[in-house]
């Protein structure tokens, strides 16, 4: 019943944030040339989990994030990160351009100030 209660919180944080897959985060990237954004996670990330809660969860920030980026989640417990990214802690935050080279990287969780202003100029 736990694993029942998280898995549902899971898919709720993940839909109201507007999470992609890369896969379809590529196809979004050619129709509107947005930074793709990954944020990569373990399932059992305490760091990451205080992210989701503190900054994605947030609708302002969710606006923000969404008009700037194409976002996606990718959990290192269960998928591979794209581009053969080796990524040495989490949460760690790739921004993709169009070329699929990595224009931008930093590790670690956030206040929604400070991400807003790490995040600012990326792409413009």
């Amino acid at each position: 019943m736990r694993l029942f209660i998280v898995l549902v919180i899971c898919f709720f944080s993940l839909h109201a944030s507007d999470w992609h897959s890369y896969e379809d985060a590529i196809k979004l990237q050619k129709q509107n040339s947005k930074i793709i954004m990954i944020d990569a996670v373990r399932t059992h990330c305490r760091y990451c989990v205080k992210m989701q809660k503190n900054v994605f969860d947030n609708k302002d920030m969710q606006k923000y994030l969404q008009n700037r980026f194409i976002m996606v989640k990718i959990d290192l417990d269960m998928d591979d990160m794209p581009l053969g990214i080796d990524v040495k802690m989490t949460p760690s935050f790739y921004f993709i351009d169009k070329n699929h080279k990595v224009i931008k990287m930093f590790p670690g969780s956030w206040s929604i100030k400070d991400f807003r202003d790490l995040t600012k100029n990326i792409g413009r």
